[in-house]
């Protein structure tokens, strides 16, 4: 089945963690949360790297070196190398690299990690827009970064400089809830300069051609748990994808996405990597899963049966999809999913 035209979410008659070779996972969200592993998510990545499987981290939190991030997994049970690590920052020390010459000074408005991948990239970081700067590169700097900064950024800007973003998420999963991501800055940045910034995070190009490039996959699954970045990015790269519900994307959101936004699989988390997928079949209007069959009724989702919640939630999601086709559905799914207690 086409990305373009998916009508339901796939299913796999063998473990993903063995139908795939590397999985290309997102990490808030999905790994961690504020810092703290997400239940089960360390029991099952030891499991499928055991059984053979590459995991490989890809985030477009640009606050953090790849170090770093692969220092945090090891405490938390997931032994990982730096190598192992993709980040955002990465990706846009790259896109900025392409077009400046070598020893180029940037004005940085973001953390260490976005430091660190551009002196990488041979590039100059500095912190003032009068240290004769050339561009503009903007990451996520943590939830204490300074008002200054953006208005740094702003007077650079201002002047003509080229601006870069590692990548516009408006929000980020905390241990306390759903904070304002980079995205949330960059809109600080350009509302206050009327300019664009170039992107280089996940859903767009540059992401998936630094992933491609450091982890050499050749059956990769991406995993996340955001529709617009994770799951987007994947469709516009032509890999599968696995959305787990531990972050962003709920099940109301996931019924109402468009093509580019709906994953090949989902599951509650990352013990889907460790079992096939059960079929979501059609018959007629009507689409089935385990216990469950799903339907249009009017203007709702209608849906029938018993079983795993999760099974509900596929079969609605082969309704919607079809019903929707090429669109976003907009029918009204709130009983549906009361009745699975989603």
């Amino acid at each position: 089945m086409s990305r373009a035209s998916r009508t339901r979410p796939s299913g796999s008659s063998t473990a993903l963690s063995e139908a795939y070779d590397t999985a290309l996972l997102d990490l808030d969200g999905v790994v961690y949360a504020g810092g703290q592993a997400i239940d089960h998510a360390v029991d099952a990545l030891g499991t499928a790297r055991d059984g053979g499987m590459h995991l490989a981290y890809v985030t477009n939190n640009a606050l953090r070196t790849p170090a770093a991030v692969a220092e945090h997994l090891t405490e938390l049970g997931v032994p990982t190398e730096a190598a192992d690590v993709i980040t955002s920052a990465q990706a846009v020390a790259r896109l900025v690299a392409d077009q400046l010459p070598p020893g180029a000074r940037v004005l940085v408005i973001g953390g260490e990690g976005l430091r660190v991948a551009l002196r990488e990239r041979g590039l100059e970081p500095v912190e003032s827009a009068d240290d004769d700067p050339v561009a503009v590169v903007q990451g996520y700097g943590g939830p204490d970064m300074a008002w200054g900064r953006f208005a740094e950024a702003a007077y650079a800007i201002n002047r003509g400089l080229p601006w870069f973003a590692s990548n516009t998420d408006l929000t980020i999963p905390s241990a306390r809830g759903i904070a304002p991501g980079n995205g949330a800055a960059v809109e600080v940045v350009r509302i206050a300069t009327g300019a664009e910034p170039q992107v280089a995070g996940k859903p767009l190009p540059p992401m998936h051609r630094e992933t491609v490039l450091r982890t050499g996959a050749e059956r990769p699954l991406v995993v996340g748990d955001r529709l617009d970045t994770d799951i987007e990015g994947a469709f516009n790269g032509e890999v599968d994808s696995l959305l787990v519900l531990t972050g962003v994307a709920d099940a109301a959101q996931l019924l109402a996405a468009g093509p580019e936004h709906r994953p090949t699989y989902v599951d509650t988390d990352l013990r889907g990597l460790l079992t096939g997928q059960p079929e979501v079949t059609r018959t007629g209007e009507t689409h089935g899963c385990g216990g469950w069959t799903a339907s249009v009724q009017g203007e709702a989702l209608a849906l029938e049966g018993d079983g795993d919640a999760l099974d509900g939630l596929r079969a609605l999601c082969g309704a919607a999809w079809s019903h929707a086709g090429d669109g976003s559905c907009g029918l009204d799914a709130g009983k549906a999913l009361a009745r699975l207690g989603l």
